[in-house]
């Protein structure tokens, strides 16, 4: 009888530590994917060179040849730039700073 009380003692401890780990781990991924998907969204995309046809951002002088982080569509060309930031200033004028992109 004694045998059978500590075996049902060990049996039940086993299944309760079992399902503690279970949830820890589904926990512990959870958070993982979480960190990863938030460290997807920051990331920013970079265009090939290959793909614009302007040598350098129009707005701040930079070779696209250094990175590309954007891109806009004028005048039947699609130009390249630095970041966000630089597409944004070009829009607001982009007559005034097209001569600056040196297209190929």
């Amino acid at each position: 009888m004694k045998l059978q009380i500590t075996t049902s003692l060990v049996i039940a401890s086993l299944i309760l530590l079992s399902c503690g780990q279970t949830n820890d781990k589904a926990n512990i991924s959870s958070a993982d994917t979480n960190q990863v998907a938030a460290m997807d969204t920051t990331l920013e995309k970079t265009y090939a060179v290959s793909l614009v046809n302007n040598k350098k951002d129009p707005t701040c002088g930079m070779p696209v040849t250094a990175g590309i982080s954007d891109t806009a569509h004028y005048e039947k060309n699609v130009l390249g730039f630095c970041s966000v930031e630089c597409k944004n200033e070009f829009l607001k004028n982009p007559k005034a700073n097209i001569a600056a992109a040196e297209l190929k």
